[in-house]
């Protein structure tokens, strides 16, 4: 064990002290506040699009869509400038196109002579047609306010049809649901405070996914440089297999936990100054019911899956090439659990993610979305036990496997990763 924690200081202490290491702490939070304030500053210096209605049926459409993009309550930014053309009224969609696409193709600056979209409501049957020729086809938000207005008045004018009065139609337009949402376990309100545990628990996959994905090119490097100038066979004279695989992942874990700990840190500081209230719940609910456990569980059960592998594969590769080639389709396969995430926190007990929950690759991931579900005590046995089981098993083929590789000096071959495997059973 002493020999395993001197390898651990030797590849921490290897990194800190690089140039890099201090460089990527400073700047990944500037870099993230950067990026967010360039987001958000975007969008409110970036002028609305104007667009020009063209209402072909005469039932007041064009009014409708006037006070759809007018600016929110409490907002003083619309959704969208409307332009009023200039001329006779329009006689068709061909007379709309053959008048005012000139105005949407123009390439010049915004001004009265360039539009940016075009949308005409035609009749169509017992509905209406509605087209939208817009320079953004990328940005669906304008369609979306177009189309809410537009349906909105076809069902007044569809009341209207059928007898309503006009002011009992403005009667029925301010209705408005007044919902509250409650939670069944503490009787009470909704609050940001009861989904937080779903927030920690993807807060976590995704630190957990950060950590495998910075710590594997760590390991490989660090696997290979030693492996070429043959560091490791020196290593393996006065330690063990197990030592050095251990040694070198606790070492990368220890550089990843001390960036991340640095930025936990930050963050932490900065709500206890900005949102006291917020930090302070935040708290409250990693020290309840065992949440803290619950994902430190999951958190090193997968650490110590992925990163057994990683080891393994370093071992068996002469150059980065090479362990590039083995990391990108590696990369792919830890990138999938990623995207049932999100729908874990939406559907924690969808028949599909309760399933993948049970596959060790998925696993991690999955149970931690799940943290605000509580999910029963046999779940979290069974995946622990199955998560723990897998690296067990991963460790039996990895030292052999990490020996020969080690000691080899060609390329990965398939062969010699398989006769380690043959003669450790026949040991």
């Amino acid at each position: 064990m002493i020999r395993a924690l001197r390898i651990a200081w030797r590849d921490y202490f290897a990194y800190v002290r690089t140039p890099g290491f201090w460089l990527s702490i400073l700047l990944m939070p500037v870099g993230l506040g950067v990026f967010g304030s360039t987001t958000l500053l975007a969008g409110r210096i970036s002028p609305p699009p104007v667009i020009a209605v063209a209402d072909l049926t005469g039932q007041g459409y064009d009014q409708a869509i006037a006070r759809a993009i007018a600016p929110a309550e409490g907002d003083d930014r619309p959704a969208a400038t409307l332009a009023a053309p200039s001329g006779p009224p329009f006689r068709d969609a061909a007379d709309v196109l053959s008048r005012l696409r000139p105005m949407l193709e123009t390439t010049g600056p915004p001004g009265p002579s360039r539009l940016d979209a075009v949308v005409i409501v035609r009749p169509q049957g017992e509905t209406v047609g509605l087209d939208l020729w817009s320079r953004n086809v990328a940005d669906p938000s304008l369609g979306d306010v177009l189309r809410r207005a537009v349906g909105q008045r076809l069902r007044v004018i569809g009341l209207q049809k059928a007898g309503l009065p006009p002011e009992r139609l403005a009667a029925i337009e301010r209705l408005k649901p007044q919902m509250t949402s409650f939670s069944p376990k503490g009787g009470g309100k909704v609050s940001l405070r009861d989904k937080l545990p779903g927030l920690a628990g993807f807060a976590m996959g995704m630190l957990l996914w950060m950590v495998v994905l910075t710590g594997a090119g760590m390991l490989l490097n660090s696997v290979i440089e030693e492996k070429s100038s043959r560091i490791l066979e020196v290593l393996l004279t006065s330690a063990s297999v197990p030592e050095i695989m251990f040694g070198k992942i606790l070492g990368v874990a220890c550089v990843t936990g001390t960036v991340m700990g640095v930025w936990i840190t930050v963050g932490a500081v900065a709500l206890a100054a900005f949102q006291p209230a917020l930090g302070a719940d935040i708290l409250a609910v990693l020290l309840a019911h065992g949440m803290l456990g619950y994902l430190a569980l999951y958190f090193v059960g997968g650490y110590l899956m992925f990163a057994t592998l990683y080891v393994t594969v370093g071992a068996f590769c002469e150059t980065a090439r090479e362990a590039q080639t083995l990391l990108g389709p590696m990369m792919i396969v830890l990138s999938i659990p990623v995207v049932f995430m999100s729908q874990a926190i939406m559907h924690p007990d969808a028949p599909l993610l309760s399933a993948l929950a049970w596959v060790p690759i998925f696993t991690p991931f999955i149970m931690a979305a799940r943290a605000a579900v509580d999910p029963p005590w046999w779940q979290v046995a069974g995946t622990t036990v199955i998560m723990f089981a897998v690296t067990g098993l991963e460790l039996w083929v990895a030292v052999p496997a990490f020996k020969s590789g080690a000691l080899s000096t060609g390329r990965f071959d398939i062969r010699v990763f398989f006769a380690s495997l043959m003669r450790r059973e026949t040991a």
